[in-house]
């Protein structure tokens, strides 16, 4: 049986947040956005705290948003006829390919605290069928392991698996461990892929990496290795999620809200949204 090659940690850095101002209470980049080639297939992960007022109606193109609540309610809606109501532990993945306008508001009175992560989508898929995924917390399917909860969004964990549609192939879980309790995740070598943690402390990949609240942890290769793993280990009680996927490796090209691979396409974007086609 060929063993897998095992990940390290390649850079740590700190998460900065500040106060936009109004209704944005806080927000700090994950990652921050401009690092095509470095994140690829992710462009950017913000953390935010919000009121309504936010993020009223506005368009996407060309990628797809991974919305994860930590606390309080979300309701979106769209220009496809689509809403609902997202909770504590929800996820939503949308897709907009060709073309969305939506907006993602609080509940009235309650402040939000969510993850959202923006995922490229190759020249192929830039023009998908928009679509939404919402994944209910309480029905994500979970993998236990001796003091570790791993919740798993998109692809797979152990021998438990999410049923999430991917154009861009992601592996997206969130670690909940007890004190000392440990875990490995196993990822194709190809990936990157990036560690954020939420609460507590841990040691992450070969080389025992220390990672606390507020820290990303980006993962090293794979060394070319077809598969690999990167262990987790707890040293307070920890709560983490980890992002993995596909590199793209095409042209990035990004405006505002559309990402596409050229600037004519961008042009064109605005043109199709200013027109109403989306």
């Amino acid at each position: 049986m060929t063993s897998l090659s095992q990940r390290g940690i390649s850079r740590v850095w700190n998460v900065t947040h500040r106060s936009p101002g109004g209704p944005h209470k806080r927000q700090g980049f994950v990652l921050e956005p401009g690092h095509w080639q470095e994140f690829d297939p992710f462009l950017l992960m913000a953390e935010d705290w919000f009121q309504t007022g936010t993020f009223g109606d506005h368009p996407h193109r060309g990628m797809e948003t991974v919305t994860v609540v930590l606390d309080g309610h979300l309701q979106h809606r769209d220009s496809h006829g689509g809403s609902g109501l997202l909770g504590p532990g929800d996820v939503q993945w949308m897709t907009a390919g060709r073309g969305v306008v939506h907006a993602e508001e609080p509940v009235p009175g309650e402040t939000v605290h969510s993850l959202q992560l923006w995922l490229n989508l190759s020249r192929a898929q830039k023009t998908a069928e928009p679509r939404y995924q919402d994944l209910s917390g309480d029905r994500l399917p979970v993998r236990r392991e001796e003091g570790a909860v791993v919740r798993v969004i998109s692809g797979a964990s152990g021998d438990v698996t999410a049923d999430t549609l991917n154009h861009t192939p992601v592996t997206a879980v969130e670690f909940v461990l007890a004190a000392g309790a440990a875990v490995t995740q196993g990822l194709p070598g190809s990936y990157n892929g990036f560690i954020y943690v939420l609460e507590g402390s841990g040691q992450f990949g070969v080389d025992g990496t220390s990672g606390q609240q507020g820290q990303v942890l980006w993962l090293g290769p794979a060394d070319g290795g077809a598969d690999s793993e990167v262990s987790v280990r707890a040293e307070r009680a920890l709560r983490a999620v980890l992002f993995a996927g596909e590199p793209i490796r095409e042209p990035v090209v990004a405006h505002g809200p559309f990402v596409m691979n050229s600037e004519q396409e961008i042009r064109q974007a605005f043109a199709d949204y200013q027109a109403g086609k989306f």
